[in-house]
């Protein structure tokens, strides 16, 4: 028997690609986007076996329509029509990389694939998940300025802070994990996650110490993962399935509920020009950005020294922006 909210959600099913779809994110998130009564239509982009995923995933009894589009001259019939574009192409990080470690590689790929969503899907919303995402929503939003588009729903996908988060307070508090709530703000890696652990609800009993300790572990969750793939790869069914939680927010949104969710957006919130924060979502986009909330001295102290890391690799992604599109102009004019 399917719910009369599945229907009225069905109803309101929107269009969603999925860009680097037959990698360790995009294939478990497919398959996460292929299950959602939420979407009618699933593109599914990547630069080689895309055709074996989409078919693969047709097989699956849910509404959803896949498709399977490959190399660069498909690209602008993956992205015709979408309502949203999730992004999680690019390289994964191995033992010893950070996050930044990824930058040279990822960001050529998110100009490019921002750039072909800006010609093609101009007012889909993006949901990039590409590392490192405190430079890389920043190339998307130049980029989007540089072709003449509004890059006002472009946004950074932070849940998986945000999940694992609430993973490692109810693991401690006892809290069922679905009735758990922690905010997490700021940026997508080390330092600038920012867990406002004063803020979980239900709440956890911590003195100082082991508050630094589980702060710590939140910020350096991502390495943990790496550490134990030795060499493998790094988060990804836990990525794809944060990514699919949020996906389904913004459909929510676009469907005309008020949602909310944590985002990196461009923001004035902070010193920072860009900044996770808790958003009030709708049809139209961010509707609110309620800010930091009430964060404790402590919680004040993380967000003092992630604004000028923010700020540094906020400006790096913009000077690359800037460089790609000098380096086209210039092989244009060749």
């Amino acid at each position: 028997m399917i719910s009369q909210f599945a229907k009225i959600a069905s109803r309101n099913a929107g269009n969603v690609a999925v860009l680097g779809a037959a990698g360790g994110i995009g294939q478990p998130l497919s398959l996460l986007m292929k299950s959602s009564n939420k979407v009618t239509n699933l593109h599914l982009f990547d630069i080689m076996n895309t055709p074996g995923v989409a078919a693969d995933l047709s097989h699956c009894d849910t509404q959803a329509q896949v498709k399977g589009f490959q190399g660069p001259a498909q690209l602008g019939d993956c992205l015709t029509g979408m309502d949203l574009v999730i992004i999680p192409a690019g390289v994964p990080r191995k033992p010893g990389m950070t996050r930044d470690d990824l930058f040279n590689t990822n960001a050529s790929i998110v100009a490019g694939l921002a750039e072909a969503c800006a010609v093609h899907c101009p007012d889909a919303w993006l949901a990039i998940i590409s590392n490192p995402v405190n430079s890389t929503v920043p190339i998307a939003c130049e980029v989007f300025k540089k072709t003449g588009a509004d890059p006002k729903n472009i946004f950074g996908v932070t849940t998986l802070d945000i999940v694992r988060a609430q993973a490692f307070v109810s693991e401690k508090n006892g809290a069922h994990p679905d009735d758990q709530n922690v905010p997490v703000v700021g940026g997508h890696a080390g330092i600038t996650i920012i867990p406002c652990l004063s803020q979980a609800e239900p709440i956890i009993e911590m003195d100082q110490a082991d508050t630094e300790a589980l702060t710590g572990r939140i910020q350096e969750a991502g390495t943990e993962v790496v550490k134990a793939k030795d060499g493998a790869g790094s988060a990804t069914l836990s990525m794809a399935f944060a990514a699919h939680r949020f996906a389904e927010n913004c459909l929510d949104a676009q469907a005309g509920l008020e949602v909310e969710e944590y985002s990196y957006i461009a923001s004035d919130i902070t010193e920072s020009s860009y900044f996770s924060s808790k958003l009030t979502l709708n049809e139209n986009g961010v509707a609110l950005n309620h800010g930091l909330g009430d964060i404790n001295a402590y919680e004040q102290s993380l967000v003092d020294a992630a604004v000028p890391e923010l700020m540094k690799t906020i400006k790096k992604g913009e000077e690359f922006a800037a460089a790609y599109f000098e380096a086209k102009t210039t092989s244009d004019e060749a």
